[in-house]
């Protein structure tokens, strides 16, 4: 990764991946050419925030708000699964707007 993940990273789907319910498996899942990646109701509930324009703060503050959970428990949780989505190139940071 050439990029550290912050709170002011931006995230979004890079082209032909995208999040999507998968019928045949009954769950949610990242889909992209001749790949899958299966996801669990915590990194589905996460990833509904990506849109290339909301950064990490306010993604873990949504979701703060709506678990009831605080940010900072969180936090680490939502750095440590961007990062490993990154890696499998399942996610990329969005354009810096100037």
């Amino acid at each position: 990764m050439n990029a550290a993940i912050d709170a002011g990273s931006v995230l979004r789907f890079p082209v032909g991946v995208r999040l999507q319910h998968d019928r045949t498996r009954e769950q949610w899942v990242l889909q992209a050419p001749e790949r899958v990646v299966e996801l669990d109701e915590i990194a589905h509930a996460v990833l509904v925030h990506i849109d290339g324009r909301t950064d990490v703060e306010a993604i873990v503050a949504a979701l703060a708000a709506e678990y009831g959970a605080d940010a900072g428990e969180i936090y680490g949780d939502v750095l440590e699964l961007f990062a490993s989505l990154l890696e499998k190139r399942m996610l990329a940071f969005a354009p810096q707007l100037s």
